[in-house]
């Protein structure tokens, strides 16, 4: 579980069918990408053709024959600053989404350290939706290797999710998305004008499909997507879309789905809502009279909130000034960086959806700054194959994608119902020190879906003393 030695309990919700289971910061300039050294075109012609064009097998064998190239030339040897005693078996870079476009997603891979090709491909999502799933999940909190102060250099992950920790040993695949967010780039401004939840959904299902050419071992691997955050909205709609497009191609582009993680997600701007006004309530951040104005004049049920009701909001993200939003026991980051000013900002807008911006919490609540520090360097760009001439500095989340993404999906709990009858596994947990996106909003969630209980309530202990709470719904066959 990512974070899980940072917070003080945790709540799972198995959800399941049948079985029991357990920025890169944009300053206004497109992001531009750099000229490769070509070879002359009728050489290059001439080559492909008689390489190519000789059967059919002949061309199967060049596609492979240049994914494996490109996998090659996306292996990362060694980071700066990586430790000696770590054996990691790394591979970053790009993949194309639209070459008319100049569209590209960024990506970060780890094998698993125990025998990879034993084990599960899992993809990472952070939420924002305008944050780096390198610089939170990748360097901050479930990856091998994570930044330490000042981003000096980094240091092995003992929680990390691709060697075993907590029985969750898998093949990690840490993607940049949407485009704009970390290392990611488009070189068509009418593409951040798209930014929805359904265009980002096919830019990663897009991804995978390449990717997995560039990695065709794990084509028929057992595959999850996990995430956090504005995730929740990411997850699940890009687990439907890898199971409607299996369905409509099975043996060309079957992907392996079986299931989904998310953590503290976004779900139901009701509940969300709901939920953020009841913890802060309950957990003293704010008054009673506050809770009272509250209850009088908000209708979480409409997006358009009142005067009324955003003044009484108001208080309750000016109480989170004071505080760390995502661990509200955690003290505040007091380096002046980027991020953490961009989420003060966000706490005063009228759009509710705007204000959920995630940045990593914990024993030390710095360490998206780290993170910039250390991504910012450019022999780690080098060493990334990151486009380290794009314009301005890389940033753990992005306000132009904030200003830009039209929230145009406002429950995501249909797409649950829909994809645990169909079979797919759901794993929720929830931290309870996430005054953003609390565990009181993931109980209504649940709660929502009208799942019978399997498993009653109970104490949960992975380790020395009781780490939370859990309880498994599904339905029977």
């Amino acid at each position: 579980m990512p974070r899980m030695q940072n917070w003080h309990k945790c709540k799972q919700y198995s959800l399941s069918y049948g079985k029991n289971v357990g920025q890169f910061k944009n300053t206004g300039h497109l992001r531009a990408q750099p000229q490769a050294h070509k070879p002359p075109v009728a050489m290059a012609a001439a080559g492909l053709l008689s390489l190519c064009l000789v059967s059919a097998l002949a061309f199967s064998s060049c596609s492979l024959s240049l994914a494996s190239h490109q996998r090659d030339a996306d292996r990362v040897a060694r980071l700066p600053g990586q430790p000696e005693s770590s054996s990691v078996s790394q591979f970053a870079g790009y993949v194309t989404m639209n070459k008319r476009h100049g569209r590209a997603l960024f990506y970060w891979f780890f094998e698993a350290q125990t025998p990879p090709e034993e084990k599960p491909l899992l993809l990472w999502l952070n939420g924002g939706p305008d944050c780096s799933s390198l610089g939170y999940g990748a360097a901050s909190e479930l990856g091998p290797l994570r930044v330490i102060r000042e981003g000096a250099a980094l240091k092995f992950n003992e929680y990390a999710w691709d060697k075993g920790a907590l029985h969750t040993q898998a093949n990690l695949l840490f993607l940049e998305s949407p485009v704009g967010a970390g290392f990611s780039y488009t070189n068509t401004s009418s593409d951040l004008d798209k930014l929805n939840d359904d265009f980002v959904a096919e830019d990663a299902y897009s991804f995978l499909v390449n990717w997995l050419q560039r990695f065709p071992e794990y084509k028929d691997r057992e595959f999850y997507i996990a995430g956090e955050s504005y995730a929740g909205h990411y997850v699940p709609q890009l687990v439907a879309l890898v199971s409607e497009r299996n369905k409509e191609k099975k043996g060309k582009a079957y992907i392996n789905i079986k299931g989904f993680i998310v953590g503290n997600p976004v779900t139901n701007d009701y509940y969300d809502s709901k939920g953020l006004a009841e913890y802060a309530w309950s957990h003293a951040v704010v008054s009673d009279e506050v809770y009272s104005r509250i209850n009088k004049y908000c209708d979480f049920k409409i997006s358009n909130w009142s005067d009324d009701c955003n003044a009484a909001m108001n208080i309750v993200y000016g109480q989170y000034r004071e505080i760390d939003m995502y661990n509200i026991y955690a003290p505040r980051c007091l380096l002046n960086q980027s991020s953490a000013s961009s989420a003060n900002r966000a706490f005063f807008v009228n759009d509710q959806f705007r204000r959920r911006t995630r940045m990593f919490s914990g024993y030390d609540p710095c360490y998206s700054s780290y993170a910039e520090d250390y991504f910012n360097k450019q022999e780690v760009q080098k060493a990334f194959h990151a486009n380290f001439l794009l314009p301005g500095k890389w940033h753990a989340c992005s306000d132009l994608i904030q200003n830009y993404y039209n929230f145009s999906v406002s429950s995501v709990l249909p797409i649950y119902s829909k994809l645990i009858k169909a079979g797919l596994r759901v794993w929720l947990y929830s931290g309870d020190a996430d005054g953003w996106v609390p565990v009181i909003d993931s109980r209504y969630c649940v709660e929502a879906l009208g799942l019978p209980i399997k498993t009653q309530w109970q104490p949960w202990y992975p380790g020395p003393g009781i780490w939370g709470t859990f309880f498994k719904q599904g339905l029977k066959k």
